[in-house]
């Protein structure tokens, strides 16, 4: 057995744990015995996850209630892991999404964007994972070893019609994970690694009418991805876990700063 990619007994927080994508995340850790923590807002999503997972494996889960943005709720949370546990061993980053003021409708121009809704999405998927990641980062500092795992967007990279906001913020959350990983390895040694995922498209209840009718069906936002997506499909959320697993294990112990995306070839197709 290839050790350099065991999780057996290592814990990794997640935000946005009880999401589509991060849900699977979860499931797919505690399925390959790791141990996990839940950061969100919502106790009953957080309670109703764990008792999921638990199930799946017996006290394999432990939540904690804390707004990932209200950076004293996060020491508060840090300083009970470090009490609690032996080590983090990593971090993953899901907390995010977008408003409907900050999306704008196929009849809309920039000039209707909703200013206040736009700065909110940038404040959800851009400092949702800035100070995670500052805070919970010193745990890895400490104990000398740790990998984090931010979720940037093929909104980083190119135009993405109507989302402003959530592009302005991805595109901000990768040079966040060059930057933090230059600056824990360069500081503090080689075993502490920050990488990004950016998905394709992938359906989830944030995006399910932006991308599909009610009878399944495309909608033309969702025609025009799977035109220029040369797989020709979606996403299944559970066609990260691979790059997730990767990332998170010693197999990837000279990896960081490096954004990987995971899109069914949508940022190589020119469309030509």
């Amino acid at each position: 057995m290839n050790h350099n990619f065991s999780l057996k007994n290592k814990l990794y927080a997640l935000s946005g744990g009880t999401g589509t994508l991060g849900g699977s995340i979860a499931e797919y850790l505690v399925l390959n015995d790791a141990k996990i923590i839940l950061l969100g807002r919502s106790e009953n999503k957080l309670k109703a996850k764990q008792e999921a997972l638990n199930a799946i494996k017996a006290n394999s889960t432990n939540i904690f209630k804390v707004d990932v943005m209200n950076e004293a709720q996060l020491i508060a949370v840090k300083n009970k892991i470090k009490k609690d546990f032996e080590q983090l061993n990593g971090l993953i980053n899901l907390a995010g999404g977008n408003l409907p003021g900050a999306t704008l409708k196929p009849d809309q121009t920039i000039h209707d964007i909703e200013i206040n809704d736009t700065k909110t999405v940038v404040d959800i998927n851009l400092f949702g994972t800035v100070i995670p990641t500052i805070v919970l980062s010193e745990l890895m500092v400490e104990q000398g070893f740790g990998a984090i795992i931010n979720i940037s967007s093929m909104a980083a990279k190119q135009t993405i019609s109507r989302v402003l906001g959530y592009s302005m913020a991805k595109a901000a959350v990768d040079i966040f994970t060059k930057w933090m990983a230059n600056e824990l390895a360069s500081k503090h040694g080689d075993k502490i690694r920050v990488n990004a995922i950016a998905p394709g498209f992938f359906i989830g209840n944030q995006n399910r009418k932006l991308l599909t009718h009610e009878d399944g069906s495309y909608t033309e936002r969702g025609e025009s991805i799977i035109k220029n997506t040369p797989m020709g499909r979606f996403g299944d959320a559970s066609e990260l876990n691979g790059m997730v697993h990767y990332l998170l294990s010693d197999a990837s112990n000279f990896v960081t700063g490096s954004v990987f995306d995971v899109d069914g070839g949508f940022s190589s197709f020119s469309g030509v």
